[in-house]
């Protein structure tokens, strides 16, 4: 009879063995010492659903200074992180428009602005909004302030991480600490893909007013939920070249040089079809390592 009980005990603590990596982990809290920045990643070693904060090692270390022709951008965010860090009123931010023209590193250059007054940034993908919740209340009661950082953020139809990230931006009866807002960068003004179709469900009234159908409302309500929107256009050649100037001082080419370099950049934009702020910093890179900055 005890050698029968053993086994059933020995089987039943393998079936609990297995079972606790199956089942949900709570989000366990890092050493907030070792970094400003961290990335919530999902371990497969710890099973499926466990969701660890890993310190970022090398923090980029861009600053507000080094991005041009962004000023008007780049005071409405700055103004927003500020009050936010001061502990005062400040929004949830949704920065979108055409790539490559600093939305992301503006951000981080916030980070470096003011991570010593307590900001740190938790960058979350898309794939992990679903765990969004834990992360608020992992952070709730810690002194520092936390933006969590979702870059290049869209949605398709019914993804599970849409709801999660509505929820925590409002109208969840459980919604984010003082301590914690959200930044997300698109390329998509609504987060979600818009098709032609979709306009045919607007409705015309007799006063000449127009209203969007529900498919449309829908795509609306979470990008309105972001109380700050800031948009970001297409660089002109002037403001390329402005860019690309400063990148290259950045990588050390002198004055005369960087003069000499105009048409060189312009050909360079011209050969990736775009004259965007990441464009101008690959050309600058390439150039200085060619003459040796």
């Amino acid at each position: 009879m005890n050698a029968a009980f053993e086994h059933l005990l020995v089987r039943a603590e393998s079936l609990l063995a297995r079972l606790e990596v199956i089942l949900p982990h709570a989000t366990t809290a890092p050493d907030w010492s070792a970094s400003v920045a961290w990335r919530y990643r999902k371990r497969a070693s710890l099973g499926s659903s466990a969701g660890v904060l890993e310190a970022v090692r090398h923090v980029a270390t861009i600053r507000l200074a080094d991005l041009k022709e962004v000023e008007p951008q780049k005071e409405r965010l700055l103004r927003n992180t500020e009050q936010f860090v001061a502990g005062r009123g400040a929004n949830n931010v949704l920065l979108t428009g055409a790539r490559g023209t600093g939305k992301s590193s503006l951000i981080k250059a916030c980070l470096n602005e003011f991570s010593g007054q307590g900001l740190r940034l938790i960058e979350v993908d898309k794939a992990d909004l679903v765990d969004l919740q834990d992360i608020v209340d992992l952070v709730a009661e810690r002194p520092e302030r936390f933006i969590v950082f979702c870059d290049d953020l869209s949605f398709d139809e019914g993804e599970a991480g849409y709801k999660a990230l509505k929820s925590v931006l409002d109208g969840s009866v459980s919604q984010a600490s003082d301590n914690l807002l959200i930044y997300a960068t698109s390329n998509r003004r609504h987060l979600l893909p818009e098709y032609m179709k979709e306009n045919l469900s607007y409705q015309h009234t007799e006063d000449g007013e127009v209203h969007p159908g529900e498919v449309v409302e829908e795509k609306i309500s979470l990008s309105e939920r972001f109380g700050l929107w800031i948009s970001f256009y297409p660089f002109t050649q002037a403001e390329y070249l402005a860019i690309a100037a400063q990148w290259l001082r950045s990588f050390g080419v002198d004055e005369a040089a960087i003069v000499a370099a105009r048409q060189e950049s312009l050909v360079w934009a011209l050969e990736r079809g775009s004259r965007s702020g990441r464009v101008a910093q690959q050309f600058a890179k390439d150039y200085a390592g060619r003459h040796g900055g």
